[in-house]
């Protein structure tokens, strides 16, 4: 009788111990996104690990995973439904993908005059509304990063839309960026980020547009002997998290990881700037590639060509949500 109550103790502690190490090992995340670690995206990931893991006491370890080290830009918005990663930063242009297609008014040419305008509407209602349609699909979007206005390039010069007739030009899958490239006259390809520097040095696609940020920490330039500073779409993303597991973290953690992405968000946006500018002008120092700024008439050229686009996706985007965007960006 004696062995069998002590048997029962020993089982009994053991289940308490096991307990307590259950207790007080840390709620992993792991964030996967597809960019450099120096990009703006990639630093400010590891500044929402920084602050999370110490507003937390280190009951929360965040795994950042960059350069599509888990899955592609392709895959990964399937894996956070999935519940194989807990967090993203994906383009803003992925969410169509699951049918809320209202964020494909990011993509749209020259919907943002300015950052200023951007962030009227990241910050405002607009913003908070689009987030919101994004838990039907077991997501909560949790804060827009920023990251800049897109060059185009090629290996021969793009100085007006004319010139990029017949290209194949690289995409992120988004139906708004195919009609772009449809309106200048090129071919759209869509290809996982991780893929476009080899395929840009092996000729599968002539061109692409990105951030000078993304180009530069992807050694694009360095394959690519023409850049033209059209600024004229935008590229931002969305942090997004498997509801799921939000909904079931305690309160106090919670609310310790919404200041920890609030403080990584001011940062981001502090930086994205900057480190566009300063990328900028390292493909400039780097004397691969030649960079060329458009005159005023040739920007009105790139204007004229693109801005029917606007119009063109109304019926797929919502047109009362592209005038309240041009609405709130103009003011």
């Amino acid at each position: 009788m004696k062995l069998k109550f002590l048997a029962a103790a020993l089982a009994v502690a053991a289940t308490a111990a096991s307990a307590q190490a259950s207790a007080q090992r840390p709620i992993v995340i792991k964030f996967s996104h597809v960019v450099a670690p120096d990009t703006p995206k990639g630093q400010a990931a590891e500044r929402f690990k920084q602050v999370a893991e110490m507003l937390t006491h280190g009951r929360v370890k965040v795994e950042v995973y960059p350069n599509s080290q888990l899955y592609k830009d392709n895959d990964e918005m399937e894996a956070l439904q999935l519940g194989a990663v807990q967090m993203l930063a994906p383009s803003l242009a992925k969410f169509g993908r699951l049918g809320v297609r209202e964020f494909e008014a990011f993509d749209l040419p020259y919907i943002f005059p300015s950052k200023t305008a951007l962030y009227n509407v990241t910050e405002g209602e607009i913003g908070k509304s689009l987030l919101k349609k994004l838990e039907s699909r077991g997501i909560t979007g949790l804060a827009y990063w920023d990251n800049g206005f897109k060059v185009m390039s090629a290996n021969k010069s793009l100085r007006v839309p004319a010139d990029a007739k017949g290209l194949k030009m690289r995409i992120q899958l988004s139906s708004v960026l195919e009609a772009q490239m449809r309106a200048l006259g090129a071919y759209p390809q869509v290809l996982a980020f991780s893929e476009v520097t080899q395929a840009l040095k092996t000729g599968v696609v002539d061109g692409t547009e990105n951030p000078p940020s993304n180009m530069y920490t992807q050694k694009m330039h360095e394959v690519q002997k023409h850049v033209t500073v059209t600024n004229h779409g935008y590229l931002g993303y969305a942090v997004i998290v498997h509801k799921k597991f939000w909904d079931g973290l305690p309160a106090d953690i919670r609310g310790a990881l919404e200041k920890a992405m609030k403080e990584a968000t001011t940062f981001e946006k502090a930086i994205a700037q900057r480190d566009n500018d300063l990328a900028l002008e390292a493909i400039k120092k780097s004397g691969k590639t030649d960079v060329y700024v458009p005159s005023v008439k040739e920007q009105a050229e790139w204007r004229r060509v693109l801005m029917p686009v606007q119009k063109e996706m109304e019926a797929r985007i919502g047109k009362d949500l592209i005038s309240a965007i041009n609405k709130e960006a103009a003011k």
